[in-house]
């Protein structure tokens, strides 16, 4: 039912930074809640950020104060300005959004690379 478009990974050295944005479209209900979720090689999903249809903003405790996500064009493009990056940050990050009924969905993932 979402069709979502995502760009801006790719690779960065250490300290580096990156702009990753989600477009979400083809679905009946608003989105409620949009943002990026990102898995390592052996970790689980984790959530990074999300920002919702009332500007409430969460982070995960370890990109907090680095990365900053934000909502454009009539708030149904997600991005995620990611500052001072880590190679523990390496993940594929995925586009995600909560729409009206409950429902969750996911991107197909941008790849971030962080490596010297």
């Amino acid at each position: 039912q979402v069709q979502f478009v995502e760009s801006g990974g790719g690779l960065v050295q250490p300290g580096g930074s990156l702009r990753l944005s989600c477009a979400a479209s083809g679905i009946v209900f608003t989105f409620h809640a949009m943002g990026w979720y990102r898995q390592a090689p052996g970790k689980q999903s984790e959530l990074v950020a999300v920002i919702s249809s009332e500007g409430t903003i969460n982070y995960a405790d370890s990109v907090k104060g680095r990365f900053t996500v934000s909502r454009e064009n009539a708030q149904n493009r997600v991005s995620l300005h990611m500052n001072g990056l880590k190679p523990e940050d390496a993940a594929v990050y995925y586009c995600y959004a909560r729409c009206g009924g409950g429902s969750e969905n996911w991107g197909q993932g941008t790849q971030v690379t962080v490596s010297t």
